[in-house]
C-alpha cells in the first residue's frame, strides 16, 4: 500500500502555488477554502476531503496524482512549467517561447 505523507503533499501544494504566482488567499478563494485551512494543508497539519483535493488540483492546474504521490499519468515534471506558462497572456507566449529557448540553449552550451 502506498503511503501518502501530508507534509510532502503540503509542500507540493505550496510549491505549485508559488510557481503559479498565487497568494495563499488567492488559492484559498479559488478552491473555496479559508486561507488558514490552506496554510494548514501546506504545512501538512490537516487532511482534506476528496472534493477539496480536486478543487485545489483544478486551481493549481496539476493532477491529483501529483499532489498525492509526486507523479502523474502525464509528464509530472512539466506540470509546474505548464501551469506557469498558462498564466502568460496568449499574445505574449511567442516572446516567452523565445526566452525559454534562449535559456535552454545557454544551459546546453555550458555542458
Amino acid at each position: 500500500m502506498t503511503h501518502v505523507d501530508p507534509v510532502i503533499m503540503g509542500e507540493r501544494i505550496k510549491k505549485q502555488r508559488l510557481l503559479n504566482g498565487y497568494s495563499r488567499e488567492k488559492l484559498a478563494e479559488m478552491a473555496d477554502i479559508t486561507p488558514r485551512f490552506c496554510y494548514d494543508l501546506e504545512l501538512g497539519l490537516k487532511n482534506m476531503s476528496v472534493n477539496t483535493l480536486c478543487k485545489l488540483c483544478d486551481a493549481l492546474q496539476v493532477s491529483v496524482d501529483y499532489i498525492l504521490y509526486g507523479s502523474s499519468e502525464s509528464s509530472s515534471e512539466l506540470d509546474s512549467i505548464i501551469g506557469v506558462i498558462s498564466l502568460c497572456p496568449a499574445n505574449k507566449r511567442a516572446h516567452l517561447e523565445q526566452i525559454i529557448s534562449h535559456y535552454v540553449q545557454a544551459v546546453l552550451d555550458k555542458e
